[in-house]
């Protein structure tokens, strides 16, 4: 704890002596910024610091430094941001406790139309190395991607699907690396070419991973292999309008840790991305995006299919955007159809029998200056959602359900270096078809699960503040936030223990835990920031030290603990950023987590520490760069408190990678 002390009195330090330095200079111009736009959370494509809520954004940089197995992975160092931690091959992005069905996946802005909400030890198709960038969003924003956001939405931005025509014939990134706890040979490439009015890429990624290494051994089945690509192009014509199409190729296979089973996984995925500019009058733009998935994984038993679940899912957009006018600096009225179908075929299948779920929706957004210095954005979202199923009673069920969200966020400019923001919003979600028709046995998170087709819609009513101060050397981005659930839907552990057949009983004779889908009300709150400060900025680069912090409560109305919360976190750390040489130490501490939910465990703090190094040698090239990265450092024995399997699974420990890449940009 006294390492925890010393972070803490560093973050409490630095913020008051520091916030108010350089006062007269504005944000953002200190040597080496450039703006970062964000295009998830607004049609009306802005800068990071000009949205009310804040959003998170890492770069392929920082991906490549994570190690690219997941998104959860890719997002570790983003305040408010953990994973589910299941498995090397499944774990999915928690925001501020949320998971599952209340943060949305997204690639380019269609969904990931995989199971990955259905079952903690399901991945989530998308190769991070592909991306060039991906957003975390939250707030008013999120209402153009479904009710299933309340917690937030992750974008995986890749260019599949070219957005532009680069004035550069071709251009090309290779990278490699290996990392030494579990013998991980990774490797990923990409191309673009120009041609004319038509813009082609192709990517494609290979990764070959054994069981990791822990400070405990090494975990059993804990490996992962998999490999990817895709081909794409767009055409160019007129005043910016253009039309284009992607597939992609998504094939996994990785162990369920501790367990004598593996996931083989596959997807055949296409997208289309169109845009047809309609002048300078009112109407601005027509954007027309869409995707089809052919999803299945099948788990492996004994070298045997024991159960193969299959995912179909269509997900149409379109959304049309106005010019300024008035006040108003652009508005977006959209519209969406989505159209899943589920099946599951072996030994699991009666865990859930097929569904169909489709959902209709159509939403506004206007994003508006109405006073100087002060940015308004307000959406609403009108769903109508029907989901086919058949429960536990085996009587084939149609529930439907209309829920209704808007959202109001504003961001008053006080003064050039400091920004308040402040979003409200009440959204409905619908249940989802587990939650309404589960009704048996799921080996992969050893539970068995029974639905409530009776549920009804749940809402969220949120408010979240901001702070934002760029001082010239010095920055800080935080939030408090809190929403308050009605009809709040959780997976209720009883404490049985059933067997295949449905037979439960306390200290029974089977290994799944029982579990009711139930609902009441539920507070979420918390808090999270990160800050910099510039401590030596010249020529040959930049010292700068960073501190963030997250911490995050949620509790049940009958007094108890919302299941699996992630404990808070706060960590620092210093960073050279140099023409050629770029190199940074961190080391963060996660508290232990005692507030858990009915028949969970407590998990024990530990510390991280992290490190990298990279050199660019070639003066005239510096895009040939040989990075070294260290993860978890100290060899600490770390366990997710998300995970449904924290008490059997550690996470990897003392890691080095080795990383090369090669690009033509």
């Amino acid at each position: 704890m006294r390492h925890a002390f010393l972070l803490g009195a560093a973050v409490s330090s630095l913020i008051p002596t520091a916030a108010w330095a350089d006062a007269a200079e504005a944000p953002g111009n200190s040597p080496g910024d450039v703006p970062v736009i964000i295009v998830t959370a607004s049609p009306i494509a802005h800068n990071q610091d000009d949205t009310p809520a804040i959003t998170a954004h890492v770069d392929s940089e920082d991906i490549l430094r994570t190690g690219g197995s997941n998104l959860a992975d890719a997002l570790s160092n983003v305040p408010g941001i953990a994973g589910t931690g299941f498995a090397a091959g499944a774990s999915r992005p928690i925001i501020r406790g949320m998971d599952a069905t209340r943060v949305k996946i997204l690639e380019n802005g269609t969904s990931s139309s995989d199971v990955s909400d259905i079952g903690p030890d399901h991945g989530v198709p998308i190769d991070p190395l592909a991306a060039r960038s991906i957003e975390v969003v939250r707030g008013a924003g999120t209402l153009r991607y479904g009710s299933q956001a309340i917690g937030g939405v992750v974008n995986a931005i890749n260019n599949r699907v070219p957005m532009a025509l680069s004035d550069k014939p071709f251009s090309g990134e290779l990278t490699g690396s290996y990392d030494t706890v579990s013998n991980t040979w990774q490797g990923s490439a990409l191309a673009d070419v120009s041609v004319g009015n038509l813009a082609i890429h192709a990517d494609g990624f290979d990764r070959d991973a054994d069981d990791y290494d822990t400070p405990l051994g090494k975990l059993d089945n804990s490996f992962f292999r998999g490999h990817g690509e895709a081909l794409g192009g767009s055409y160019f014509f007129g005043d910016d309008s253009h039309v284009g199409a992607a597939v992609t190729q998504y094939n996994a296979k990785y162990g369920i840790p501790n367990e004598e089973s593996y996931l083989d996984m596959k997807q055949t995925k296409v997208m289309t991305r169109s845009e047809f500019g309609l002048g300078s009058g009112l109407l601005k733009t027509l954007k027309l995006d869409g995707s089809y998935s052919d999803y299945q994984h099948s788990e492996i038993e004994d070298g045997e299919i024991a159960t193969t679940f299959k995912n179909n899912e269509y997900d149409g957009h379109a959304e049309l955007l106005t010019n300024a006018f008035g006040p108003i600096e652009g508005a977006a009225l959209g519209m969406e159809y989505s159209h899943r179908k589920f099946s599951a075929v072996g030994e699991d299948s009666s865990y859930l029998f097929p569904t169909l779920t489709e959902t209709v929706a159509g939403y506004l957004f206007v994003d508006a200056q109405p006073v100087e210095k002060l940015h308004l954005e307000a959406s609403g979202r009108v769903e109508h959602v029907d989901v086919q199923g058949t429960p536990i009673s085996d009587m084939h069920t149609k529930a439907s359900y209309t829920p209704v969200s808007g959202a109001l966020g504003l961001l008053y400019e006080v003064s050039p270096v400091v920004k308040l923001g402040l979003t409200a919003s009440t959204t409905g979600r619908a249940p989802v078809m587990t939650e309404l028709f589960a009704r048996g046995g799921h080996d992969g998170p050893g539970t068995f699960e029974v639905g409530d087709p009776d549920l009804t819609i749940e809402r969220a009513n949120s408010l979240e503040g901001s702070l934002r101060i760029h001082s010239g050397a010095f920055h800080f981005d935080g939030s408090i936030y809190s929403s308050w659930f009605h009809h709040y839907i959780y997976g209720d552990l009883t404490g049985r223990l059933c067997d295949d057949d449905g037979t439960c009983a306390v200290d029974g004779d089977g290994d799944l835990k029982e579990l009711f889908y139930r609902q009441q009300g539920a507070h979420f709150r918390g808090l999270e920031g990160e800050a910099s400060l510039d401590l030596i900025d010249t020529t040959a680069g930049t010292l700068q030290a960073n501190v963030l912090a997250d911490y995050t409560r949620a509790t049940l109305d009958d007094g108890s603990n919302v299941p699996r919360i992630p404990p808070y976190r706060i960590g620092g750390g210093v960073n050279w950023q140099g023409d050629q040489l770029d190199g940074g130490v961190k080391l963060t501490y996660a508290g232990k987590q005692d507030k858990f939910g009915a028949y969970d465990t407590a998990t024990a703090s530990y510390y991280s520490l992290d490190a990298h190094i990279a050199w660019r040698p070639f003066e005239n090239n510096p895009n040939i760069e040989f990075a070294i990265v260290g993860q978890n450092l100290t060899n600490d024995v770390q366990r997710d408190a998300a995970a449904l399997n924290k008490d059997e699974v550690v996470m990897p420990g003392r890691n080095v990678r080795f990383v090369v890449k090669i690009a033509t940009f």
